[in-house]
């Protein structure tokens, strides 16, 4: 009996101690994961506007026009107190799973770019969207994401299949038109942001 309660109380205590380690492994890995995630977004936002000083969350919801895409939190970018631009976060599904992008937009309703944060797509393929080494213009060394910027939000935004003007990367239509419909819909959004809120202020 005594050694009953004895194996127990032993049990007892090492789960504790193993929960409290636990517990210290995973307060110290969330902090770290968080750290990370707001320097990868804080550099996604400078570089989508260099210019810009002050990055702050956009104060109510942005919508997308396409029922398909998802809007998150979004934000504006002012240089030396000026509005220059907001930066729309924005999900839809890719070829295996929800692709999520960060697309700039400045006064003139002109996508500075585009930072694929996820993707899940095939490698060698539909992941090519992110990739720095993937071009779809070899001589300009042109990404398949860096051909957004310069596009107008209210442009045809799509793959050249479906009449626009992106170019498809290989073997990849579902995710380049994904991608193109994500870019589309939070360009959109962003410009009517700016529009509904009286531009530069």
């Amino acid at each position: 009996m005594k050694d009953t309660i004895k194996m127990t109380v032993a049990l007892v205590l090492f789960a504790a101690v193993a929960c409290a380690g636990l517990a210290v492994v995973y307060d110290s890995t969330s902090k770290t994961i968080a750290e990370r995630q707001k320097k990868d977004l804080d550099d996604a936002l400078k570089g989508l506007f260099p210019a810009g000083d002050d990055f702050s969350p956009i104060d109510g919801s942005l919508s997308a026009a396409d029922g398909k895409v998802n809007v998150g939190t979004s934000y504006t970018i002012k240089s030396g107190g000026n509005l220059i631009g907001v930066a729309v976060n924005a999900s839809s599904g890719g070829f295996q799973a929800d692709i999520t992008a960060l697309v700039g937009v400045d006064m003139t309703g002109t996508i500075t770019g585009v930072k694929i944060l996820q993707i899940s797509d095939t490698p060698g393929l539909g992941a090519n969207a992110a990739k720095e080494n993937y071009y779809v213009d070899k001589p300009k060394k042109l990404t398949f994401y860096g051909q957004f910027a310069g596009m107008k939000s209210a442009g045809n935004i799509a793959v050249k299949k479906d009449g626009g003007g992106v170019e498809t990367i290989t073997a990849a239509t579902i995710t380049s038109r994904a991608v193109s419909l994500i870019v589309k819909n939070a360009a959109q959004a962003g410009s009517e942001w700016i529009a509904a809120n009286g531009g530069a202020n």
